[in-house]
């Protein structure tokens, strides 16, 4: 497993005063910080923690805080002309803002080490041997991708070239800053890259993306049964942006054949984003004339935890097409921990999870014949015959959110 215990860095036996940043509040950002907050509460008192994240995530946090823990875990509510800054563009601009306000905010609550709960933008400042005055630094990593040649099938174009030469050249630099003291990745094959390839590659470590805890079912679940009888559920969700593949599903969807379209339902659910509107609307449009057997909708809202578990347990197939995605995806868990088979990207570290944990397929999803070709299979031999059920339940087993902020706590 990726994520075996002898991977993981050492629980500390001193008392650590630890202070997390987080400038935005959009994401998975809220979920991983109710998992940290929660295990500092009930396990780490020996932790002297402060965050200072997005006033918009206050709150929410704060409600965790029992009378007893509020003197060792404080929230600090980010100024909005502040985090403005750290989320602005250009990206480089923003990135030099967070080393800066991180500087800020450990000099004014004395803490010793400081967390970036995404260390992403902070390559170049870190790069260029920036620090903190003594304290010590460390970050989750998103989209390391200079190693992607190795997991799994790899066409660069000629910007991936370009995007991967700048993270190769700034990684190692990075790695060499002495205030530098750990990158946790969420791409588990990346540390042993880094390992074989920078001088101060053991700084990296692994880290478990949390998977959502299984939402049990409720007496409104009926309301997510959006399949039709007779028919087999394919689910699209989260953020429907280009990115995720919607318009690949629709020009695959119009080249099946009418014994397939009628024989399946399709849902895109989560909040479009306006940039796509009008494109998917057209695609709409078309496969309503051209395919009038085919049942498919897309649900423009967001949707709340309890709606999507629904959701997803009603779905025979989860589709995660992504166009050259880099990174992890939520997605992956929330099928594999429900069951359900994928339709994924073969790119990258989702292609890799698909086919290492036998979650589903893995394909070309930038090419709409080859979506439509795996639809009509799935469809024709089961949905059920794609997903190893074993394999799945294993690979969600240690991708708890405790297991998640265990390692955070214990950088």
């Amino acid at each position: 497993m990726p994520w075996a215990p002898d991977s993981l860095p050492p629980t500390r036996q001193k008392p650590r005063q630890m202070l997390i940043f987080e400038p935005e509040a959009e994401g998975h950002t809220l979920e991983w910080l109710d998992a940290i907050v929660r295990l500092a509460v009930s396990e780490r008192t020996d932790t002297e923690l402060w965050l200072v994240i997005a006033e918009g995530l206050c709150a929410p946090l704060a409600r965790l805080l029992p009378a007893s823990a509020r003197d060792r875990i404080r929230i600090v509510p980010l100024p909005t002309a502040e985090a403005r800054r750290c989320i602005g563009r250009p990206l480089a601009r923003a990135g030099f803002w967070r080393w800066w306000t991180m500087r800020k905010y450990l000099r004014k609550t004395g803490a010793k080490h400081g967390l970036f709960l995404s260390i992403d933008l902070l390559t170049l400042p870190l790069a260029l041997g920036l620090g903190a005055k003594g304290r010590s630094l460390s970050g989750v990593l998103f989209r390391p991708s200079v190693h992607y040649r190795e997991i799994g099938p790899y066409r660069p174009t000629l910007g991936d070239r370009l995007r991967d030469l700048q993270k190769a050249v700034f990684y190692p630099l990075m790695l060499r800053n002495p205030a530098v003291e750990r990158v946790l990745s969420l791409d588990p094959y990346f540390p042993l890259y880094a390992q074989n390839y920078y001088r101060h590659g053991e700084k990296v470590a692994a880290l478990p993306e949390p998977g959502p805890e299984l939402v049990a079912p409720t007496a409104n679940d009926n309301e997510g049964d959006f399949v039709p009888s007779g028919r087999i559920g394919f689910l699209l969700f989260g953020y429907i942006a280009e990115r995720k593949g919607p318009l690949a599903v629709l020009d695959a969807l119009l080249l099946l054949p009418p014994e397939i379209t009628s024989r399946i339902a399709v849902l895109f659910a989560g909040k479009v984003d306006p940039a796509l509107r009008e494109r998917l609307e057209q695609r709409y449009q078309t496969l309503k004339r051209e395919r009038p057997d085919l049942w498919l909708r897309i649900d423009d809202r967001r949707l709340d935890r309890t709606e999507l578990a629904a959701l997803v347990r009603r779905s025979d197939v989860i589709l995660a097409p992504y166009q050259k995605f880099i990174g992890s995806s939520g997605v992956l868990m929330w099928a594999a921990i429900n069951g359900r088979p994928v339709l994924a990207q073969d790119f990258g570290l989702v292609g890799r999870l698909t086919r290492e944990h036998r979650l589903g397929i893995s394909v070309n999803s930038s090419d709409p014949a080859q979506l439509a070709y795996e639809i009509a299979r799935m469809v024709e031999r089961g949905p059920a015959t794609f997903i190893d059920l074993p394999a799945a339940s294993r690979f969600v087993a240690t991708q708890t959110p405790q297991h998640f902020a265990s390692v955070v706590l214990s950088v």
